[in-house]
């Protein structure tokens, strides 16, 4: 398996475990240092916070990739699954319109804070680099979707099932 394959089958994967494992470790050492030391941080509080939101937007790209995101599919249930390939057709392109619209806006407020040099509270550290988690989570995301749309397209001219995804009690 090339790097490439393994990064694209794992990459999202490895960098939730990534921010969920550091989320936990200081949010642990923190709640320690209250309860037995009777200080806590304001850096500790910050990191946990930007892994979370980090969290969030990889997570968000990784849902997109295997379809385990909230959908509400009750149009699903009434056509015949040979149409199903249109609905996910028209999703992807819509979602990768709002996706490029939102990746757009998001980029203003990193280009202030760079202008203006803003940094984090406890940190010190540019703003920006909390606030490039939206752009890089779209950025994420809008791969994912050109994905799914190759890979729903290919099915459906080669005759095979489109991929649905996970449904929530399965």
């Amino acid at each position: 398996m090339t790097l490439l394959r393994w990064i694209d089958r794992n990459g999202e994967r490895v960098l939730l475990l990534i921010f969920y494992t550091m989320i936990v470790m200081v949010i642990g050492v923190e709640v320690l240092r209250r309860f037995l030391l009777s200080y806590s941080s304001l850096w500790g509080e910050e990191v946990a916070r930007y892994c979370l939101i980090y969290l969030i937007w990889v997570g968000a790209s990784h849902a997109v990739r295997t379809r385990t995101h909230i959908r509400i599919d009750i149009i699903f249930e009434l056509l015949p699954k040979r149409h199903h390939v249109w609905l996910f057709v028209f999703g992807e392109i819509a979602t990768i319109i709002f996706a490029a619209f939102a990746f757009y806006l998001s980029m203003n407020p990193i280009l202030t804070s760079l202008q203006y040099g803003a940094v984090t509270e406890g940190l010190r550290i540019s703003r920006a680099f909390a606030l490039v988690a939206v752009p890089l989570g779209f950025a994420m995301t809008e791969f994912r979707l050109v994905q799914n749309l190759i890979r729903d397209l290919s099915d459906h001219f080669a005759g095979r099932e489109v991929y649905a995804g996970k449904k929530l009690f399965e």
